[in-house]
């Protein structure tokens, strides 16, 4: 049904904008906070090259693309005449931009300072990675916002959202989560006053905005409870204001990183497509808000703003956020977008984002996260049908086992000798250590494809799901999933030694028979249902 025309003043700003301006500002200063912390706090990067080189560029992606947004919202207004027309939200994407942080960035540090890198050497190459990753992310969205709904055909949407969902629960949910219980009594309470707002849906004093309120209390509860020794060591004196100056501007340097992306390909291209059937679904939820804008303007806006942040240094990627419709509810129109991409923008240039986050701990802002991971995976299981629930399950597991397999990698909780004396046990076939691994390895397409399988056989189609097994088999051979490497590299299985060739056939070899039993269970009857 066609949205109502409302006529009258287009504002440039109201009251509803603001309200836009502190959700969405405070979603991108949450995943910037998560990733410095990540990239200072766990992986000890140097600062100045996290604020002064990686902020700046991921910021100018948000500035660019709300402003592109922003315009077209105006145009739509005044070629419909209607204002309340709400612009498409974007910003830096939560599940991606954590996951890149914690499977990508980090861990490509940890290895340059293994082999014998400075920190400052070791944050030079892992900046120049994180650049070429975006610029790949930002040419394959590219190039797929011609295809966007063919590739929204041929994935099932349980295997696109389950995927995501994974993510979602144990990477951008539960780490986070145990974040806020390092320091619990500013993580908790402001976790349950984001519940209590934003799931239960209750109405704080003064109509206060939930992510606001929970910020508000958190802080309140951190100052004033840290410097009294309440808190342990939970508590840090902030540090002096800086203001740390950088221009992101065009640079060549991720010609040089684009080597390095090879190892971590699995993962980079995943997270470029579930940002293109991601803005297709968004747009699609803008549509049926009432505001009609055109699929692919919106993946060529997310797909060139990512392509330009990564060129200047940027290190996340820009995306539609799916809360459109929230934002048109809560009032806001198309100044929240403008507003949003200079706070973010100029904050990224003149290092006021940097403070932001010195300021507000992990603890105050991890909660939106928290509560974003909970939606994800809330809607995984109301936008697919009922009988698909079981393959969205399925297909957390590869997350869990990449999980598992990021806290037992790190050398502060297992000693790294120790970690390939466990992996290389072989003594009762496979080890845990090395099931772990290699099942989380390349989890966002293993979980594609477990999904994908599985909702081919609920509809019936068990040949299809044997030919999906088989291009499971295909892609475990040459480690795009379950690549046997640690560190999830893809390789030619013959050039591998003889031990890790082993452990590749094996795998291979379980996609082979069950691919071979479903082929034969297709000739039982057609592959009809058997009765329980």
């Amino acid at each position: 049904m066609a949205a109502p025309v409302v006529t009258g003043r287009r504002r440039a700003f109201g009251g509803g904008d603001l309200n836009g301006v502190l959700g969405l500002v405070v979603d991108n200063l949450s995943i910037l906070a998560f990733l410095a912390t990540a990239l200072i706090g766990i992986f000890g990067m140097p600062a100045d090259i996290v604020y002064r080189r990686m902020f700046p560029g991921t910021a100018l992606g948000v500035l660019l693309g709300n402003l592109a947004y922003t315009w077209m919202a105006r145009r739509l207004a005044a070629k419909t005449g209607r204002a309340d027309v709400t612009a498409m939200p974007l910003g830096l994407d939560a599940p991606t931009s954590i996951a890149m942080a914690l499977l990508v960035l980090g861990p490509a540090f940890a290895g340059y300072r293994a082999g014998g890198m400075d920190p400052q050497a070791a944050g030079e190459a892992t900046w120049r990675l994180g650049m070429a990753s975006l610029v790949v992310m930002g040419v394959l969205k590219f190039v797929l916002s011609f295809f966007g709904a063919w590739v929204q055909r041929s994935v099932p949407r349980a295997g696109l959202l389950g995927s995501i969902a994974g993510i979602a629960l144990v990477l951008m949910g539960f780490l986070p989560l145990v974040e806020i219980m390092r320091v619990p009594v500013v993580g908790f309470a402001g976790l349950g006053i984001v519940l209590y707002a934003l799931v239960a849906k209750r109405r704080l004093p003064f109509g206060t905005p939930g992510v606001l309120g929970a910020g508000i209390v958190a802080v309140a509860l951190y100052y004033g409870l840290g410097p009294l020794g309440l808190l342990g060591t939970g508590y840090h004196t902030p540090a002096a204001w800086e203001w740390r100056l950088g221009f992101p501007m065009p640079s060549m340097g991720f010609i040089e990183g684009l080597p390095a992306t090879v190892p971590y390909l699995a993962l980079i291209l995943p997270f470029g497509l579930l940002m293109v059937v991601g803005g297709i679904n968004v747009t699609e939820s803008a549509r049926a808000a009432g505001d009609d804008y055109p699929t692919r303007d919106i993946l060529l806006v997310e797909a060139l703003a990512t392509l330009v942040a990564g060129i200047c240094g940027g290190v996340a990627q820009t995306t539609p956020y799916i809360g459109q419709p929230a934002y048109k509810a809560m009032g806001a129109r198309t100044g929240y977008t403008l507003v949003t991409g200079l706070v973010i923008g100029l904050g990224g240039v003149f290092g006021y984002l940097s403070n932001l986050v010195e300021l507000l701990p992990v603890a105050v802002l991890a909660p939106i996260l928290v509560f974003v991971a909970i939606g994800i995976t809330v809607q995984a299981f109301e936008a697919v049908p009922l009988r698909y629930a079981a393959a969205v399950v399925f297909s957390f597991f590869p997350a869990i086992a990449r999980m598992l397999a990021i806290k037992l990698g790190d050398p502060s909780i297992v000693d790294p000798a120790r970690f390939a004396a466990l992996y290389a046990d072989g003594s009762h076939g496979l080890s845990e250590m090395a099931v772990i691994v290699i099942l989380g390895n390349g989890f966002i397409i293993t979980s594609m494809v477990w999904a994908s399988f599985v909702v081919a056989m609920i509809d019936g189609y068990v040949r299809k799901a044997a030919a999906i097994v088989a291009l499971g088999a295909v892609l475990t051979a040459f480690g795009v999933i379950h690549s046997v490497q640690p560190i999830g590299a893809v390789y030619l299985p013959w050039l591998l030694e003889p031990a890790m060739r082993a452990l590749v056939w094996q795998f291979v070899g379980a996609y082979g028979a069950l691919a071979a039993v479903l082929l034969l269970l297709s000739f039982r009857q057609g592959g009809a249902r058997a009765s329980v």
